[in-house]
């Protein structure tokens, strides 16, 4: 089975999981040189908050954008706006990724900014 397919079909499961909850989701993806994070709604049309290594204030901070540093400074960020959003528990949705380096230094950072999954 190709890679792209099986983290779809991890993703997808994922995403109707947490649909039932109807609690707002941490969604994480991350390419080759960024990361992203986002919180989701319940309803899955809006978009509360964001984070990302393309954000000015991040690119100051770091020389790489792909690297587990980054993904902290990310994590960081996306749970200070969550917080003034007035967001405190979400659900996290990892989009078929492993839970593993970059994408756990993220989650571990947004739950040391007060988030809680």
């Amino acid at each position: 089975m190709d890679k792209k397919v099986a983290r779809t079909r991890r993703s997808r499961r994922t995403r109707v999981r947490i649909a039932l909850q109807r609690t707002n989701r941490l969604v994480v993806a991350r390419s080759n040189c960024h990361i992203y994070a986002q919180i989701i709604a319940p309803t899955g049309d809006r978009v509360l908050a964001s984070a990302s290594t393309l954000e000015a204030d991040v690119r100051k901070s770091i020389k790489n954008g792909s690297n587990r540093a980054a993904a902290t400074i990310v994590g960081k960020r996306i749970a200070e706006k969550a917080k003034a959003a007035g967001i405190e528990a979400v659900a996290f949705d990892r989009s078929g990724f492993k839970y593993h380096g970059r994408v756990k230094a993220l989650a571990d950072a947004a739950r040391e900014g007060g988030l809680k999954f």
